[in-house]
């Protein structure tokens, strides 16, 4: 019989039976249990892995499933990892909502990209687009690059209104890239803008442009805008705060998303960590 079972029986029992005799009809010695119970506060090696994975899961405020908290907690097999999380409910809780395109384009660019989202070195490939961010007293934009090469954000602006000056502050924020890099947008007027393309040129880009009403054409970029929100708003039941609290939240997001948040197709490691690797 289980230790853990004894001690709760002979708590049970012991004001209407002596413990000897409640041990003697359990099959237990009476030694036994008074060493049991004097290490009852002591956790098993399977309790003390247990609240480690669950620890893991806390940490990352369920946003990751068994196979990440399995890299991360190396020496067990994703199996067991599995088994655990789906005992004590720690699976991941994230749940993706998608948004629906609007906007006619001006221009379109070739589709260089053609999805082939593959990068042997950084800043070779670049994919850009705008997310709404409406949990704040005013309806804000978030505009992003993402690096192809380790999926990491390399620029982004947050601001009140999606002109061409919004997308052109992002794209300053780039530093001196290698030659034949490529920027893949969608076919949105401020991409297709004036400005915008002659900003791409002068900083030696070849611009690159989805198909129409063809998301998955750039789904890098939609991706991880699908994931931010997921994984802070939606995660935290978040639809109404304050501008500067939706702001610190991004922010604070993607400074998480490229230093810390491991991906799968990173051999487990997060952005940056891939990219210093590869240097």
């Amino acid at each position: 019989m289980a230790p853990k079972v004894v001690i709760q029986l002979v708590e049970e029992l012991k004001d209407i039976m002596p413990i000897a005799e409640i041990c003697r009809h359990l099959g237990v010695g009476r030694s036994s249990y008074y060493r049991w119970r004097k290490n009852e506060d002591q956790l098993t090696p399977k309790e003390i892995r247990d609240q480690q994975i669950g620890d893991l899961c806390k940490q990352h405020k369920f946003r990751y499933g068994y196979r990440k908290i399995a890299a991360l907690y190396t020496g067990v097999c994703e199996k067991t990892v599995q088994r655990t999380m789906q005992k004590y409910g720690w699976q991941c809780r994230v749940k993706v909502k998608k948004r629906k395109r609007t906007g006619q384009p001006a221009y379109v660019a070739p589709n260089l990209l053609a999805r082939d989202f593959s990068a042997s070195k950084p800043m070779e490939k670049l994919v850009t687009d705008i997310t709404y961010l409406p949990y704040g007293q005013s309806m804000m934009y978030l505009s992003s690059i993402l690096d192809v090469f380790n999926g990491e954000i390399v620029a982004q602006t947050i601001g009140f209104k999606q002109d061409t000056d919004f997308v052109l502050d992002t794209l300053h924020q780039l530093p001196k890239l290698p030659e034949g890099c490529i920027l893949h947008s969608d076919q949105g007027s401020v991409y297709t803008s004036y400005a915008y393309q002659k900003a791409v040129k002068e900083k030696g880009i070849t611009m690159s442009m989805s198909r129409k009403g063809t998301p998955a054409d750039n789904s890098p970029i939609e991706t991880f805008h699908s994931s931010l929100k997921s994984e802070t708003f939606y995660l935290d039941d978040i639809y109404r705060t304050t501008n500067a609290c939706v702001i610190q939240i991004v922010e604070e997001y993607i400074t998480y998303y490229n230093n810390i948040r491991i991906q799968t197709k990173l051999n487990s490691q997060s952005p940056v960590q891939y990219r210093q690797l590869a240097a």
